[in-house]
């Protein structure tokens, strides 16, 4: 009787140590802090398992002076639970002090392990925190096959949605801008193709005057036809030559001007070819405004005059000096710059204008968190479409494929564990409050021990809830590697608060624990809730982790399975 009862007490003993261990080395990996606790407040829960949509009360009950003020939660402070009713306080008075008993009707609507959080209880200017508790939730049997069917509904007409205008927009608009820098580009190059042909304006004119002749306007009594064209050939070659206003200039705006140019010294014209002109000009202001029949002799005679004084005019012409070249040249330049600076302004502002059309079309059509990710860039989609990397972790090894290499974290272990703990090795990239991060972390202990996976995830949660995570949602099922290896997983999501009071966005999480060999394997991934691309990188990470095998223990599986 008394070897039985040392036995018992030395099973109890050596549990007791095991949780103390488990507990201690969770709270190492992530950087435990305590809390406060008082036995002035206090909780508890009337029951931890519940069918969906039941209540579970849960109380508070506070013991403090008369004149203290104490404030209890308020709000849905109790997520992933709902609140569903909170009941007024019971006071009663013992002696000089109160005791005030508060009660919350809470439920949840999923099935699943749930973790209700720690609640914060304010008495005067201090902080009291009660326990957190778990609370399991389990569905409602229902049987499909007394529920009443329905007949399927007839096939009903739906009318097609009216036609979106919009998209005719998407199309015309590209559509006008490329119309628009093609139109641009074409003429530019018809234009600079008439430049190249244009002939000196003394050749111009010669074969103007050829045209005109084949033209036998005289035989037809088209007299003003052939005047009108006469005076335009003669004007032209004085534009170009020696009055850049000679086009837009009257007949006798043209002749003053020719003998002011005389008079100063510019050009050595002979008086008696200013005259002909001048007569000719009148001859053809009268055929054209007064319709004067002109004798097709005359007509003959003044087309000479003009080939004539084309030719004087072309002798009479002085040759540029060195100084008028490198003016002329300067300002073609000039030119040419101008030209081409606002050939550069028309293409960018046509080469934005496509852009933006582009950017609106793509954005309304793929959604705008598409085009930002593709076009600016979004850091797990570089991790997910980056290259891999497949690589052991701890002793004994933990196989996993990353998008990145995990980098080693020394972590201290405490005086009273070192005996217990042969050896700890962790791996990790980013932190918590990333938008994605993941540990891997291996101990191994020097006696061998049963390891209880489901108190080092609780211990996990417990310490992650310490660092100041909130809202603290948590599912727990059974995982099995591709080997075939069984362990536990938790997953859910959580809350941090950030600097400004309020709560960063909803990340998720999940843990993976295996015991195996005397050690405790873990594997922990954490990324926003938000993130497309990060659900695809820790699904790929999770399917990928495999573990060392210890061949004894493979033997024993493989008899086992015999």
């Amino acid at each position: 009787m008394l070897s039985d009862t040392k036995y018992r007490l030395f099973k109890w003993k050596t549990g007791t140590i095991r949780r103390l261990i488990l507990s201690s080395l969770f709270s190492l990996l992530f950087f435990l802090f305590s809390f406060e606790a008082s036995a002035q407040v206090t909780s508890s829960v009337d029951t931890t398992l519940i069918r969906i949509g039941e209540e579970i009360k849960y109380t508070i009950q506070v013991e403090a002076d008369t004149t203290s003020l104490v404030l209890f939660p308020e709000g849905q402070s109790f997520a992933p639970l709902e609140t569903i009713e909170s009941y007024k306080t019971d006071t009663t008075q013992l002696e000089s002090k109160y005791l005030l008993i508060k009660k919350y009707g809470i439920t949840q609507f999923d099935s699943g392990t749930y973790k209700l959080p720690a609640q914060r209880v304010m008495i005067d200017d201090r902080v009291f925190t009660t326990d957190s508790a778990m609370v399991e939730v389990r569905d409602v049997p229902v049987d499909t096959l007394k529920q009443k069917m329905f007949d399927i509904k007839p096939v009903i007409e739906v009318k097609g949605p009216p036609f979106n205008f919009i998209w005719l927009l998407y199309v015309l608009a590209p559509l006008l801008v490329i119309g628009g820098v093609w139109y641009f580009l074409f003429r530019r190059k018809k234009r600079k193709e008439e430049r190249e042909k244009q002939l000196p304006p003394y050749e111009e004119a010669m074969v103007a005057l050829q045209e005109l002749d084949n033209l036998e306007l005289l035989k037809e009594n088209k007299s003003k036809a052939y005047y009108s064209s006469l005076t335009e050939i003669v004007k032209r070659y004085l534009d170009r030559e020696v009055d850049s206003r000679a086009l837009e200039s009257t007949s006798d705006e043209l002749i003053e001007r020719l003998l002011l140019l005389k008079d100063s010294g510019h050009f050595e014209f002979d008086k008696e070819t200013i005259r002909k002109l001048d007569a000719i000009f009148k001859r053809a202001d009268l055929v054209k405004f007064a319709k004067m029949k002109e004798e097709s002799g005359q007509a003959r005679s003044d087309r000479a005059s003009i080939e004539e004084i084309i030719n004087e005019t072309q002798e009479a012409i002085p040759e540029p000096s060195e100084e008028e070249l490198l003016q002329n040249e300067l300002y073609l330049a000039a030119m040419r710059k101008k030209r081409r600076n606002k050939r550069v302004l028309i293409g960018s502002l046509a080469g934005v204008l496509a852009i933006l059309i582009t950017t609106v079309v793509l954005g309304s059509t793929y959604g705008w968190s598409y085009l930002k990710d593709n076009v600016i860039g979004h850091p797990t989609k570089e991790l997910l479409e980056g290259k891999w990397y497949k690589s052991e972790y701890g002793i004994p090894s933990i196989i996993v494929e990353t998008p990145v290499i995990l980098k080693r974290t020394e972590l201290p272990i405490p005086e009273e564990l070192k005996a217990q703990i042969q050896s700890t090795d962790a791996f990790a990239y980013g932190s918590v409050i990333d938008q994605f991060s993941i540990v891997v972390n291996a101990t191994r202990f020097t006696n061998p021990v049963e390891v209880d996976l489901e108190v080092s995830l609780e211990g996990s949660l417990q310490t992650l809830e310490q660092q100041g995570a909130q809202n603290i949602f948590v599912k727990q099922e059974s995982f099995e590697t591709g080997e075939g290896l069984k362990g536990r997983k938790a997953y859910g999501s959580f809350n941090f608060p950030m600097s400004n009071g309020k709560l960063a966005p909803k990340q998720n999480y999940e843990i993976i624990a295996f015991g195996q060999q005397g050690a405790l394997q873990q594997i922990m991934v954490v990324s926003r809730e938000d993130d497309v691309y990060a659900k695809q990188v820790v699904e790929r990470i999770m399917n990928s982790v495999e573990l060392e095998v210890d061949p004894f223990q493979k033997i024993k599986k493989d008899k086992e399975e015999e």
